[in-house]
C-alpha cells in the first residue's frame, strides 16, 4: 500500500488574505453590476464559498462538474467530461468561471467553449491556484491567488482519489510506494 507524505505548502491565513484581495479586485471591476460565480466541481467549493463571502455585488452562485482524472492518477487524462450542468440561464450575464487550479488549462478551454454559446456577458476566470508550467491550452486566468510550481497539491478543497478536500490548508502530496 502506498504511503501518502503531507508537506504543509500555503497556510489558511495566506490563503484567506489572497481570498479576499481576489474578492476586492472582482467587486471593483465588476462595481454596479451583477456577477455570476460559478464553482467548477467538486474542488473549487471551499474556494467559491469564501470567494463569494468577499465579493460586494449582487451575486448569484451556480455549479458545473467536469472531470479529466481517473481513479487514482495525479496527472489529467487529458479528456473533459461534463458530469453536471449550471442549473440557470447565463445569456447577458457577467459570468466567472471559478476554479480551483488550473494547470494543463484543457478543462477551462472546454468550459469557456461550451458556456459561451450561451451568450454571457462577459466570461472572466478566477482559480485558486495557476500552474503555468504544464499550460496545453491557451488559457490564463483573469484572477488569481497564487501561481505554484508543478507540484501536485492538496486541502482547500483539492483532492488525491476523493480524499483531503476538507483540509484548511494546501499540502503538497508525495507518493511513496
Amino acid at each position: 500500500m502506498a504511503e501518502h507524505i503531507l508537506e504543509p505548502f500555503i497556510g489558511k491565513d495566506i490563503i484567506s488574505e489572497k481570498v479576499k484581495e481576489l474578492g476586492e479586485r472582482i467587486s471593483k471591476d465588476f462595481k454596479g453590476e451583477k456577477v455570476l460565480l460559478v464553482g467548477v466541481l467538486k474542488g473549487a467549493w471551499m474556494f467559491l464559498s469564501d470567494l463569494a463571502k468577499s465579493i460586494d455585488l449582487e451575486t448569484e452562485i451556480s455549479f458545473i462538474s467536469v472531470s479529466s482524472y481517473v481513479g487514482e492518477k495525479t496527472t489529467t487524462s487529458g479528456v473533459v467530461r461534463l458530469m453536471c450542468d449550471i442549473d440557470r440561464p447565463l445569456e447577458g450575464k457577467n459570468l466567472i468561471l471559478v476554479e480551483d487550479i488550473v494547470d494543463t488549462g484543457l478543462t477551462l478551454n472546454y468550459l469557456k467553449k461550451l458556456l459561451s454559446v450561451r451568450k454571457p456577458k462577459t466570461i472572466s476566470i478566477c482559480t485558486l491556484l495557476d500552474k503555468p508550467s504544464r499550460r496545453v491550452a491557451h488559457i490564463n486566468p483573469d484572477y488569481c491567488a497564487f501561481e505554484i510550481p508543478d507540484e501536485f497539491v492538496v486541502g482547500y478543497g483539492l483532492d488525491f482519489n476523493n480524499m483531503y478536500r476538507n483540509l484548511p490548508e494546501i499540502y503538497k502530496l508525495t507518493i511513496k510506494k
